[in-house]
């Protein structure tokens, strides 16, 4: 599963659009087009691309903490809520965090569970300070004893830093880690999946260029996401392996504003259990279900 933060289906805009400004061979060379408002679902080669409701019946601006939740635990977060909240996880879906996330769900089952995104020292000297403002997945992560990969690991190959080459690590953080390719990143994640039942990888570079931050690495990080993406499609094992892709909410497809989006969010998913999946799926809540019901 890739969690790819901030990514809606948006206008045939080649202003605003980065999709069809920059162009993405991810969708080009698989669909055959890029898709849009008026073209939300498409398929090729039992790849399945659809935009989904990100909305859930409550007004306002979708936000990451009630949508992630909504993702990861199956549940209508902002409906619990009373309304869209974020960027991170609301005081009230604490415990549906904790109880039904999809870690959780896996690890009752018996199966074998990983989080592949490696975090930085500064992470975690953050978390002996005592603050717990913690994204979704983190949480997650925490609250079922799920071991949060260090720098040690990604130097290792055994995980990947949320920004996918390492590049970011050594020019903000001081690092000296190998700069890998986003194709070489891709290899590097199906190889591990390979050996889990769930494995979960989340880039969250996307929502923050929607916000209009970071704009001198735009161009590269767009590209970074789309030779990511192409390589897991095109490159795993399709007989073996299911591979889910999805957003929480709008907001990259329309860089006309510096905000989220009502628009559907993204939600690709290609392999062994694709189309029960992509059938299953029409909204945030349904993705945890889905993947449950198809790949355990």
């Amino acid at each position: 599963m890739i969690f790819i933060d901030g990514v809606g289906i948006g206008k045939t805009d080649s202003e605003y659009n980065p999709f069809f400004k920059l162009g993405f061979k991810t969708f080009q060379n698989i669909f055959n087009q890029i898709p849009h408002l008026n073209n939300t679902e498409l398929t090729a080669n039992s790849i399945y691309l659809k935009g989904i409701d990100a909305n859930l019946g409550v007004d306002g601006l979708p936000q990451s903490g009630t949508g992630q939740v909504s993702i990861f635990c199956g549940v209508n977060a902002s409906a619990l809520v009373g309304n869209h909240f974020g960027p991170f996880p609301h005081s009230k879906t604490i415990d549906v965090l904790r109880d039904k996330n999809i870690f959780r769900e896996f690890l009752n089952k018996k199966k074998k569970v990983f989080f592949a995104n490696a975090y930085p020292k500064i992470f975690f000297d953050y978390l002996k300070s005592g603050k717990t403002r913690l994204s979704a997945t983190s949480m997650c992560c925490k609250m079922t004893n799920i071991r949060l990969n260090t720098a040690t690991d990604v130097r290792e190959a055994n995980a990947l830093t949320a920004e996918i080459t390492n590049e970011r690590w050594n020019k903000k953080l001081g690092y000296k880690i190998p700069v890998i390719s986003a194709k070489a990143a891709a290899r590097r994640l199906l190889r591990i999946a390979s050996n889990y039942d769930f494995t979960l990888y989340e880039f969250f570079l996307t929502d923050h260029l929607g916000h209009g931050r970071i704009k001198d690495e735009f161009e590269k990080v767009h590209k970074n996401l789309d030779d990511f993406l192409f390589e897991l499609l095109t490159k795993f094992d399709n007989k073996k392996m299911s591979i889910v892709i999805c957003s929480d909410h709008g907001n990259y497809e329309d860089l006309s504003v510096k905000g989220h989006t009502r628009n559907p969010a993204l939600f690709i998913t290609a392999g062994k259990n694709a189309k029960p999946i992509a059938d299953a799926v029409n909204d945030l809540t349904q993705i945890k279900s889905a993947i449950i019901n198809n790949c355990m």
